[in-house]
């Protein structure tokens, strides 16, 4: 017999309370479940003074047994700390130390808060999930699918960070600000006299103290023995030019301007990380520029995989980032060909980062 038993994931935010508060408002069976990530005290040497624009930490977990509290609702905290580890962590730092530029917060949710978060609300009986991500999800009668929709508000549209979500984890998930606007969750908290109404919202990689990721690349490899980057290396132009050197790589990403300590009439970017040669290359912003990228573990959504090339139009990054997404034509093969071809006259693709997310804005 269905309880209708929903998990909310909490966060200790804004957005996850006010899921909650409007859950129960709804007379929904709910209850509160925050996911305990990352030890914020593990590397003593990279403690701040405040965990301010931070999600994950022990104030956090706080502010969400006190929402708990105040709305009367049960509540639990569970411990992925090691699986965080393997599934974000180590990855995100054996991406940088490949020279790659990875986004942990896909991982997080495709690994840990869409997948371990549904199989432990599933052990307590919860027949689906809530989160505070401003996404759409519906069903699609037609094809049999869900789709995963961009959210009503713009601005907040979270759709990049959930694009590896499965069918199954999309039939068992909830979210309830995909239809409303941030000023509109805000005023839904101070309604409900909500303790986190006002609280600022987190900004940073959860895990890296005043996104310092380099530092934190440092600290962790250090910890676990793994060979840190050496500095010393040069920065060259794409001819061989040396033009200066750098601090370590893992310190620079594709598509960075400020930092490189390199004078130069123009602008210069880094167009390449290469850990063997232990090189930076910087460029112009033309050389920036391409065409074509290769992509890899793709996951289809809305549609089953097409056998045939598809035109899509691509984007690498949020909704609301400012950086347009381009015409593509999608080639099969064993890593998912992925060819940018111009729309316009001069029209090309710039900053792709080995590690990146890409993704099709339908």
């Amino acid at each position: 017999m269905s309880n209708g038993l929903i998990a909310v994931a909490m966060s200790g935010g804004v957005d996850s309370s006010a899921v909650a508060a409007l859950l129960k408002r709804e007379g929904q069976n709910i209850v509160g479940m925050t996911m305990q990530l990352w030890n914020q005290r593990r590397l003593p040497e990279l403690a701040t003074e405040t965990s301010s624009g931070r999600c994950c930490s022990i104030d956090d977990v706080y502010d969400a047994r006190y929402v708990s509290q105040f709305l009367g609702i049960p509540y639990y905290v569970v411990n992925f700390e090691d699986q965080f580890e393997q599934h974000v962590v180590r990855p995100f730092v054996d991406d940088y130390l490949q020279g790659r530029t990875p986004i942990p917060c896909t991982l997080c949710n495709n690994f840990i808060k869409f997948e371990t978060f549904l199989e432990m609300a599933a052990g307590i009986g919860a027949e689906k999930i809530a989160t505070g991500h401003y996404a759409r999800v519906s069903f699609d009668e037609a094809s049999g699918r869900y789709q995963l929709r961009r959210a009503v508000d713009s601005t907040k549209d979270q759709t990049y960070f959930l694009l590896g979500l499965t069918q199954a984890q999309l039939a068992k998930t909830l979210f309830p600000l995909g239809e409303m606007l941030k000023t509109e969750t805000r005023e839904l908290a101070r309604e409900a006299g909500l303790p986190v109404a006002e609280k600022q919202d987190s900004q940073e990689i959860c895990f890296v103290p005043n996104g310092d990721y380099a530092a934190f690349i440092a600290a962790y490899a250090k910890e676990q023995g793994m060979a840190v980057p050496a500095g010393g290396g040069e920065i060259v132009t794409q001819s061989g030019e040396v033009v200066g050197r750098h601090a370590g790589f893992h310190n620079y990403t594709v598509g960075q301007r400020r930092g490189l300590g390199v004078a130069a009439p123009e602008p210069l970017y880094v167009i390449a990380t290469e850990p063997a040669s232990n090189r930076v290359t910087v460029g112009g912003p033309d050389e920036l520029l391409t065409t074509r990228m290769a992509v890899r573990d793709m996951n289809w959504i809305s549609i089953a995989e097409p056998a045939e090339p598809i035109r899509a139009q691509v984007g690498r990054r949020p909704v609301g980032s400012g950086v347009r997404p381009a015409a593509a034509r999608r080639y099969p093969g064993p890593r998912g060909r992925c060819l940018r071809r111009r729309p316009g006259a001069g029209r090309r693709v710039d900053c792709v980062a080995s590690g990146e997310t890409a993704w099709n804005i339908g």
